[in-house]
């Protein structure tokens, strides 16, 4: 049997009795596949990744180590929430590694997505391996992959950093204990498992992070206009009783400019666009209607607040036929 295929007999996980199944029989397969061995976990923070360091900590415990690759495309706070949350409450073996300059200097004057998406994939890659060289034991490498990861890649739709791509002198096996499900099962079993539910229903967030949010050759100053402008939508979502009640919303910041005054002088700046939208498995999406009046305070708190920034855009497409993320 294809073990990227999930059987159509496989019941949808809705309930805690499914979940605590679903994990007692990961826990086993887990701790058959890796033994005494030690296992390396990509830890982004979001849904997936925490909830396979939650599944391998009470599979393996320490036996786990878990890396947080701040890439420099991560949103803000989101580095001091990952190391609060593993290594403060959860007591998780987590090591940190601030690689910032380091993939935004390979990703200057890169604008093809599907390179930005590899240089990303393949940096990754390469952190990891030197995180693996320093320590003893390593086998395995666990992976937040989710089943839309992988029918997106089968269908072409786009490359994903957590299918495939791995080379084979890592000498590393997989371990995806949540490669079958789709992303509202992957938040019933977060739930099972005990984590916070901040974290269970935080929003998901893609592996190249705000580097698909910055479409075109990123550059810092339009990163960070990114990365503050999404602060300011996560703030106002927060207040405004929306955080549990929207799927997903974002800024993105695409790498075009246009003519706006401010202070009575001409501005030559970017558009920033908001992205609201609701969906139960990312196969079909469609988008929030805001209320005008916080689409009016929005606008003006990124006019005001983000440099760089003289027209805010929402986007109103569902998906078919765009996409959730713009590259």
């Amino acid at each position: 049997m294809d073990n990227n295929h999930r059987p159509d007999s496989m019941e949808r996980i809705t309930t805690q009795q499914q979940a605590v199944s679903f994990i007692d029989e990961q826990v086993q397969a887990i701790q058959k596949q890796v033994g005494d061995r030690k296992v390396l976990l990509a830890l982004s923070g979001g849904v997936d990744s925490s909830v396979v360091a939650a599944l391998l900590i009470k599979a393996i415990g320490k036996q786990l180590v878990c890396v947080h690759v701040n890439h420099g495309l991560l949103r803000k706070g989101e580095p001091e929430q990952v190391i609060k949350v593993f290594r403060d409450e959860m007591n998780a073996n987590l090591i940190y590694v601030d690689a910032a300059d380091r993939f935004l200097d390979l990703l200057a004057g890169v604008s093809d997505p599907e390179q930005k998406r590899h240089i990303i994939g393949e940096e990754f890659i390469k952190v990891f391996a030197e995180e693996a060289a320093k320590q003893e034991g390593i086998a395995f490498l666990a992976q937040g992959t989710i089943y839309p990861d992988i029918l997106e890649s089968e269908q072409g739709i786009k490359a994903h950093h957590n299918v495939g791509g791995l080379p084979e002198e890592l000498n590393f096996e997989l371990v995806e204990p949540v490669k079958l499900l789709y992303k509202d099962e992957v938040r019933v079993v977060g739930e099972a498992l005990g984590l916070p539910a901040g974290m269970v229903y935080r929003q998901p967030f893609p592996g190249p992070g705000l580097g698909v949010r910055c479409p075109g050759a990123i550059t810092r100053d339009r990163l960070e206009a990114v990365r503050e402008s999404d602060a300011i939508l996560r703030e106002e979502f927060e207040k405004n009783g929306l955080a549990g009640k929207v799927w997903q919303y974002f800024t993105v910041v695409p790498d075009f400019k246009s003519t706006g005054v401010k202070n009575g002088k001409r501005t030559f700046d970017w558009p920033c666009i908001i992205r609201a939208i609701n969906t139960t498995d990312v196969m079909e999406v469609t988008v929030e209607h805001l209320p005008d009046e916080l689409i009016d305070h929005l606008v003006q708190r990124i006019l005001a607040e983000v440099p760089g920034i003289n027209r805010v855009l929402y986007d109103f497409t569902p998906k078919p036929p765009a996409t959730v993320e713009y590259e």
